[in-house]
């Protein structure tokens, strides 16, 4: 395995899925205290999202709150519930062609914009044939940091 030319910082986001956001949004935010940051519709991706914030700052989380605009459309972003996880990568570029020759599978869709506006590419659940290594079972998501994200994970590494 040659050297990995770029860093996964620490955790981006938590997407979860259920058929009526309001119920999630009960006990995220009512309940738990998560802060309400924005919100998110697309009839590509077939999701209607409320994004809440867990901590502050740049080592903030994202819990996206995620219902289908179609239920029995795809993507199924209610199956499963834990929809995805997002990770931040300080070079999104390097790590999707780096990754691409390690065998990864990234799902269909390259780097895009993603619903908090970063760049964004997401690592296949599952391996095929042409590129044998997914997710596990998992989607990933990768998410590019910021400047301000990348300097605050380097300034807690050091401690």
């Amino acid at each position: 395995m040659s050297t990995r030319p770029f860093r996964i910082l620490g955790l981006q986001q938590v997407a979860i899925g259920g058929l009526d956001k309001g119920a999630l949004r009960k006990l995220w935010v009512d309940l738990l205290g998560l802060t309400p940051h924005g919100t998110y519709k697309s009839e590509k991706e077939n999701v209607d999202e409320d994004i809440v914030l867990a901590g502050a700052g740049p080592l903030k989380v994202e819990v996206d709150l995620m219902q289908p605009l179609d239920a029995n459309g795809r993507p199924r972003v209610h199956e499963p519930a834990l929809n995805h996880v997002g990770l931040w990568v300080d070079d999104l570029q390097a790590a999707v062609t780096w990754l691409t020759g390690q065998g990864v599978r990234f799902a269909p869709g390259g780097i895009r914009k993603g619903a908090a506006g970063f760049d964004v590419t997401f690592i296949h659940p599952k391996g095929n044939e042409q590129s044998p290594l997914g997710g596990e079972g998992v989607l990933i998501e990768l998410v590019q940091a910021p400047p301000e994200v990348v300097s605050a994970f380097e300034r807690a590494a050091a401690g």
